[in-house]
C-alpha cells in the first residue's frame, strides 16, 4: 500500500495537466495583452439613422389614419388628415368678402369715371363763362362809349355793368368748381386704391386658408417605418403636437464614443470593424466619417464648468461617426439604437 502511494504521489500526470494549462492561459493572456496594445475599442456605440417626427402644422380633429404602427410607407404617402369642414366654411366666407371688395371696386371706379365726365363739364363751363366774360366786357365797353355820346340811357349802361359783373362771378364759380372737382377726383382715385388693397388683403387671406386647408392632409416627408402612434381617429390634437415618428430604413450608420486617449488612431477614411450585439456571429465593416468637433460632456444639458473650481479630471468621450461598409447587405437587420462594439487597429 505504501509503494502505491508514493507511486500516486510522483505521477507525472499532474504536472503535465497544470503546465499544460498555464501555456494556454499565458498564450489567451499574451492574446489579449497583445490585442490591447495593438487596437482601440469601446462598448459605448450604438446605430443611428435618421428619425423624422411628423407634425401636423394646423389644429383639428383627426378624420382618418393611414398607417399602422411599423407600417413601410413611401415619401409622398398620405399618413393622416384632419377634419377641415370648418376650414372650408371659414374659406367660402373668405370668398363672399372678396367678391364684396370686387363690387367695392367696381362702384369705386363707376364713381371715379362719373367724377372725370363732372370734369369735364366744368372745363368746358370754364371756357363758355369765358366767352361770356369777354362778351359782357365787349358790351360794357360799347355801351360805356354809347353812354358817353348820349345814345342810351344810365339804366342801360348800369344793365350791362351788371352783366358783366354777373359774368366774372359765373367764370369764378366754375373756377372753384372745377378745383373741387379735381380734389374729389384725387379723393376717388384713393378710394379705388383702397378697395383694390382691401382686394389685394383679402386674396392674401383665401390663399393662406388654402394653404391651411392643404396642412389637413399630412403626407411623409421620406420614405422609411412608421414608429409607434400616439393618436387615434377623432382626437383633438394642436398644432406642432408629434403624432409618430418616420425612421429611415435605407441609410444607418454608427456613432461611437472613443476616450481621449484613443482618438490618435481614429481619422477619416479609417476602416474599423463593427460587431453587432444582437448578431455577434456577422462581421460588418466600417469607414471613419468624421470625428465631432467637441466632446459629449460639451452637448450635455448642463455641461460641466471646469472654471467654477471644483475640478475633478475624467477621461472625455468624443463622438466618432461610421459608416457601415455595404448597408445594403445589413439594412433588413440593422436597427436604430442597436449595441454596438467597436474595434479599430493603432497600427
Amino acid at each position: 500500500m505504501e509503494n502505491a502511494t508514493e507511486k500516486k504521489k510522483g505521477s507525472p500526470v499532474k504536472f503535465i495537466v497544470v503546465g499544460a494549462v498555464l501555456i494556454i492561459g499565458s498564450y489567451f493572456g499574451f492574446q489579449k495583452v497583445n490585442f490591447s496594445l495593438t487596437h482601440e475599442t469601446t462598448d459605448n456605440a450604438q446605430v443611428e439613422t435618421q428619425i423624422t417626427p411628423i407634425l401636423p402644422r394646423v389644429a383639428g380633429y383627426v378624420k382618418t389614419i393611414a398607417v399602422k404602427d411599423y407600417d413601410s410607407v413611401k415619401a409622398g404617402d398620405l399618413l393622416v388628415e384632419l377634419d377641415d369642414a370648418e376650414l372650408q366654411q371659414q374659406l367660402e366666407e373668405m370668398q363672399a368678402d372678396f367678391t364684396q371688395a370686387a363690387v367695392d371696386i367696381v362702384n369705386a371706379k363707376a364713381a371715379l369715371n362719373n367724377a372725370i365726365v363732372s370734369l369735364k363739364i366744368n372745363k368746358g363751363n370754364i371756357d363758355i363763362s369765358n366767352l361770356r366774360k369777354q362778351k359782357a366786357n365787349d358790351d360794357l365797353k360799347r355801351d360805356q362809349s354809347l353812354y358817353t355820346s348820349e345814345a342810351i340811357t344810365k339804366k342801360q349802361l348800369d344793365d350791362t355793368k351788371f352783366a358783366a359783373e354777373n359774368a366774372a362771378k359765373i367764370l369764378d364759380n366754375s373756377v372753384i368748381d372745377l378745383t373741387a372737382a379735381e380734389s374729389k377726383i384725387a379723393v376717388l382715385k384713393a378710394n379705388v386704391s383702397k378697395a383694390e388693397a382691401v382686394m389685394a388683403v383679402k386674396q392674401s387671406h383665401i390663399n393662406q386658408q388654402k394653404l391651411k386647408l392643404s396642412y389637413t392632409k399630412i403626407y411623409a416627408p421620406q420614405a422609411g417605418k412608421i414608429g409607434k402612434k400616439t393618436i387615434s381617429e377623432g382626437q383633438f390634437v394642436q398644432a406642432g403636437t408629434p403624432l409618430f415618428s418616420i425612421v429611415n430604413d435605407s441609410t444607418y450608420w454608427v456613432v461611437g464614443n472613443f476616450k481621449e486617449s484613443q482618438l490618435y488612431a481614429l481619422f477619416p477614411g479609417k476602416k474599423v470593424t463593427i460587431r453587432i450585439d444582437a448578431y455577434p456571429d456577422l462581421n460588418v465593416t466600417g469607414t471613419v466619417a468624421s470625428l465631432s468637433e467637441a466632446t459629449g460632456a460639451k452637448f450635455a444639458l448642463l455641461p460641466p464648468d471646469n472654471s467654477s473650481g471644483n475640478f475633478v479630471k475624467v477621461t472625455q468621450r468624443v463622438p466618432v461617426k461610421i459608416w457601415i461598409d455595404n448597408v445594403a447587405q445589413y439594412k433588413n437587420i440593422l436597427r436604430a439604437g442597436l449595441s454596438i462594439y467597436i474595434v479599430a487597429n493603432n497600427k
